[in-house]
């Protein structure tokens, strides 16, 4: 992941403008998911934003995406008095997911994690010896936490996280398993279900668009969408006939293109060929059937309700 550091007098000001979600009702500790957008609507990226207190802001970008959302961000400064530092390269990141998770980082430290509650942070805690940053989040659909560290103690820190969590199973997970995991909880990826071409109102993820804190990038079209609705939606869907859907295959109904799959695998916690898909609007009701093209044969499909998968209790 990549990291900026916002502060100054003018940090909520700056971004109020930047952001689509209202930074205004964060608590100090306290994290936000937000898009943040082009005038037009388009995602620039979807990001965390931690609110240290009300001059200091820890951001958490995509790595992908880091030169982009730096860049989007310094010209977007101007007129505000505020200072960034892009953090990328001083922050390691470390994710710890699963039911198991507070159990096994409980073991390294003697701070309150039963307390913390989902979207919550400590700034400075110690973990196996070395200061770090923890936040109660997660990019799986699991409990779990994110451990921002100096890059030097990384590799230490891992080590001493498996080898307390090896008796009660825990293994290394690599992006091939966490794309999974968020995919069958429906949650968006950039690149896929939300770009520069996908508003967060297509992408469903509308409540995290701001109606009454005024002004910011993409507003004019962002409410306007949320008010009359987008031409376009991501929908869920489940493949009725052989085969597993892929990031673009053409979606198509009565043999016209109606749309593109942005994510299709294999579930393996739910043992069905399930997939993500930007389709016209008037295509996206639960029921509906479709075809997805895969190698050049159409294979049905049924759109169904998103999440896929919901954990217990949440």
């Amino acid at each position: 992941m990549g990291e900026v550091l916002v502060k100054g007098p003018d940090a909520l000001a700056f971004l109020q403008k930047l952001v689509a979600n209202d930074a205004a009702k964060l608590a100090d500790t306290q994290i936000q998911y937000t898009p943040m957008c082009y005038p037009n609507g388009g995602t620039v990226d979807d990001l965390l934003i931690y609110k240290r207190n009300e001059q200091e802001y820890f951001l958490v970008i995509n790595a992908a995406n880091i030169d982009k959302d730096w860049n989007w961000m310094k010209d977007n400064a101007a007129g505000f008095n505020v200072e960034l530092t892009n953090l990328s390269d001083e922050t390691a990141e470390l994710a710890l997911q699963g039911p198991l998770a507070e159990t096994i980082l409980s073991k390294l430290t003697d701070a309150p994690l039963s307390e913390l509650r989902y979207y919550w942070f400590i700034p400075q805690i110690t973990v196996a010896g070395k200061s770090v940053m923890v936040s109660r989040t997660g990019y799986t659909g699991e409990d779990g936490f994110e451990i921002y560290c100096h890059p030097q103690d990384a590799a230490y820190l891992w080590e001493a996280i498996m080898e307390a969590g090896r008796p009660l199973g825990l293994m290394p997970a690599g992006l091939g398993c966490r794309d999974t995991l968020r995919f069958e909880a429906a949650l968006p990826l950039y690149g896929h279900e939300l770009s520069a071409d996908i508003t967060p109102i297509e992408a469903g993820i509308g409540k995290f668009v701001a109606a009454n804190k005024g002004e910011f990038n993409g507003s004019n079209v962002l409410l306007q969408q949320k008010t009359t609705g987008a031409a376009h939606k991501v929908i869920g869907f489940v493949m009725t006939g052989r085969g597993i859907p892929r990031a673009d295959y053409p979606v198509l109904c009565e043999g016209r293109k109606i749309g593109k799959v942005t994510t299709g695998s294999y579930a393996p916690s739910l043992g069905k060929n399930l997939g993500l898909a930007l389709v016209e609007t008037e295509f996206s009701k639960v029921g509906q059937h479709f075809d997805i093209e895969i190698r050049g044969k159409n294979i049905s499909a049924e759109v169904i309700a998103k999440p896929f998968y919901k954990r217990e209790g949440k």
